[in-house]
């Protein structure tokens, strides 16, 4: 019985590490029409499992991602300027696939909840005209799910050869985190698409992720521990503050117009 703590311990890990996942699932959904929302969702989590399997029976290719692709001072960008910036210039000059990987993703993501976020105060109209109507927008959306599903997957995979030694383990702690997500992704996503100012929030964290991604792609570390404490007083203070507003009256953003089916 030396493997249940191992499973219950990765399991927890993962749910915990699949948050922003199922986060980002939600806000995108949001943009389909109702009657494929649910069945996006089943498709980006079922792919963010593929995903993580994928990578890990890959572990080996995974870890010659740590290996160094090139350095900036190949590049013509002088040691000195990197000293002048970083704390820590030989692990920013030395870049890896690893580190390629989380500066994109950590990019997109920064870029993607900008938008979004920009797109709900103003009540932007983006990516919803043209050709194809609903199932364009149903491809896009998931081709942005299944590239995030990437950047979100090597910090799960890497975490679970980290906490575990037996394959079976982390597969089975795998299966069970996405599984979790199943449940709770569609009350998750109806709570984020009921609660305009939760949906806010939910990109902000979004957003903060971005940074992290960015800051560990460039050689920088950031205490993910503080950096789920901090979402989760801040999700915790505005949990109280729809308390208070649902006695007083509640917060419209403007939404794009929804997709034609």
């Amino acid at each position: 019985m030396d493997w249940v703590a191992p499973l219950i311990s990765l399991s927890l890990m993962e749910i915990v590490l699949g948050i922003d996942n199922v986060i980002f699932i939600a806000i995108l959904v949001g943009r389909l029409p109702y009657h494929q929302q649910n069945l996006a969702r089943q498709l980006g989590l079922g792919l963010a499992l593929v995903t993580r399997l994928l990578l890990l029976f890959a572990i080996s290719w995974i870890m010659q991602l740590e290996g160094t692709l090139f350095t900036l001072t190949e590049w013509g960008i002088k040691e000195e300027w990197l000293k002048l910036i970083f704390s820590h210039p030989e692990d920013v000059n030395n870049v890896t696939g690893k580190d390629l990987v989380l500066l994109i993703g950590g990019l997109f993501l920064i870029a993607k909840s900008v938008h979004e976020i920009h797109a709900k105060l103003e009540g932007e109209e983006h990516g919803h005209s043209g050709s194809g109507g609903g199932k364009a927008n149903f491809g896009w959306m998931i081709f942005q799910i299944i590239l995030l599903d990437i950047v979100f997957s090597l910090d799960s995979v890497i975490t679970a050869v980290g906490m575990a030694q037996q394959i079976w383990i982390m597969v089975v702690a795998m299966v069970i985190a996405v599984g979790v997500m199943l449940i709770f992704a569609g009350a998750i996503s109806r709570f984020v698409a009921k609660h305009p100012t939760i949906k806010i929030l939910a990109l902000s964290f979004l957003i903060l992720i971005g940074v992290m991604l960015v800051a560990e792609g460039t050689g920088g570390h950031l205490d993910r521990g503080y950096v789920y404490f901090a979402m989760a007083f801040a999700l915790g203070v505005e949990l109280i503050n729809l308390r208070l507003r649902s006695k007083q009256g509640g917060v419209t953003l403007r939404e794009p117009p929804p997709v034609a089916d």
